[in-house]
């Protein structure tokens, strides 16, 4: 039976909730309600206007309702008389199909139907900088290569380890916390499960940094590159396929002769994601800094971390997917703008796609992706840029198919819009390079 929030609110000294939803910009919207109007709001939903969020809609469109997901209250930690709820959303009594969690959970009916489960984790990488977001929070961090730099990492333990403590509190797992590749960035693991339990506490995890390190006076951003010389941040997913009961790894054979410890049914789900990568790229780096990222320069500490090419190898991190263990793999190209439940759909459209095509990803490469790039002949390259990476995913007849033409419809048409402001705005370099043409 589902839970009562009514009862949960009064169990648990919940005063308010917030009844969020994430639009296609990857922004989290809410509503908040008082305890005394929960009951209703479990059946009917919050309303909202559709157009005043980024969702193809227009002033014109019906109210739709935001129906709380139960099973999603996370109880804020920091705040425990706000309860935090996921909510699917409706119009006219039907769910919105160009909206993320339900097409996550469309993609995951889809795989339940083949009698398939999909377990996922994520590692968010963030910066904590200055609170007008123009520099690092941290002026004495300047090593070079300041990955794991404990002085560094110390020097924020109070946020990192309010964030840490909350997720204890929640049951979520956490189990390691480090600076991460960048002065100034860090990143916080937790225990890996069902996808759709990971898309909503990858949401709430963004939230809770950002509020945590707001009241810490420090600013958090997962901009995929908000400093040029800087790495950049990544938000790796780690994906296997189990069956329908979550015992069974359907991604595990430990006599795979690639020797990577993948089964045929791992191959075919890589080989969907290797051949639909270009398209998948309008999800997994959804603005035009996120090619900053991929496409990047070298950075201070050597290396960018960041793929530009579909190939996939063992434990190497210079590749786009990396198997680092048997019976999983990492996909390393999503940043941090990626929404997380487009992200998961994204993936997951393309491994069933894999799997029904039989799609042969090719065989692993072993190389320094950084420094012998030569030796992967005929690899296809990742988009340049963000245009590059829209039209791709307009021409998908297999994300198309899979996501459905009223999602990928009205991600196109919004990130094209997008696109076109950025390219009405004149930059500094234009001024400084053009001017005297």
């Amino acid at each position: 039976m589902a839970v009562d929030l009514s009862k949960e609110a009064k169990s648990r000294g919940i005063r308010y909730f917030l009844i969020s939803f994430v639009d296609l910009f990857g922004n989290l919207r809410a509503k908040l309600v008082p305890a005394r109007a929960i009951g209703d709001m479990q059946k009917e939903g919050a309303g909202f206007a559709g157009f005043a969020a980024w969702l193809d809609m227009t002033p014109a469109h019906p109210d739709m309702f935001g129906v709380p997901d139960p099973d999603s209250l996370i109880q804020l930690p920091w705040q425990p008389e706000i309860g935090w709820l996921a909510s699917d959303l409706y119009m006219d009594g039907k769910p919105v199909a160009a909206s993320p969690r339900v097409a996550l959970k469309a993609q995951l009916a889809k795989a339940q139907k083949q009698g398939l489960r999909m377990k996922t984790g994520v590692e968010c990488e963030y910066f904590l900088i200055s609170e007008d977001g123009t520099t690092l929070s941290d002026a004495r961090d300047t090593q070079s290569k300041p990955c794991y730099d404990q002085q560094a990492l110390m020097r924020r333990y109070p946020v990192i380890r309010e964030i840490c403590d909350s997720m204890i509190e929640l049951g979520w797992g956490p189990y390691q916390n480090d600076h991460e590749d960048a002065n100034g960035q860090f990143e916080m693991n937790w225990d890996y499960d069902d996808a759709l339990k990971t898309a909503d506490r990858h949401v709430f995890f963004k939230y809770m940094v950002k509020t945590l390190a707001e009241n810490h006076q420090l600013r958090a951003t997962f901009m995929p590159k908000p400093f040029a010389d800087l790495t950049g941040n990544g938000c790796h997913a780690h994906v296997s396929l189990w069956d329908k009961g979550g015992k069974k790894n359907l991604f595990l054979d430990k006599k795979d002769k690639r020797g990577l410890g993948l089964s045929s049914t791992a191959y075919g789900f890589l080989g969907g994601i290797v051949h639909n990568a270009e398209a998948l790229c309008a999800l997994f780096n959804p603005t035009v800094n996120s090619y900053k990222r991929i496409n990047g320069a070298v950075t201070r500490s050597g290396a960018t971390w960041a793929p530009n090419t579909v190939t996939y190898s063992g434990n190497n991190r210079t590749h786009m997917i990396r198997v680092p263990d048997d019976g999983r793999f990492e996909l390393r190209l999503m940043d941090g703008a990626a929404n997380p439940y487009l992200m998961q759909a994204g993936f997951l459209a393309a491994g069933l796609d894999g799997l029904e095509n039989d799609r042969n990803p090719g065989q692993p490469q072993f190389n320094d992706m950084y420094a012998e790039p030569h030796k992967v002949r005929g690899a296809k390259r990742l988009p340049l840029n963000l245009l590059d990476a829209i039209r791709a995913l307009d021409k998908s007849k297999r994300l198309r198919e899979g996501l459905g033409d009223e999602l990928v419809d009205a991600f196109v048409k919004l990130k094209t819009q997008e696109w076109s402001a950025y390219c009405a705005h004149l930059s500094d370099w234009e001024r400084d390079n053009t001017l005297d043409c």
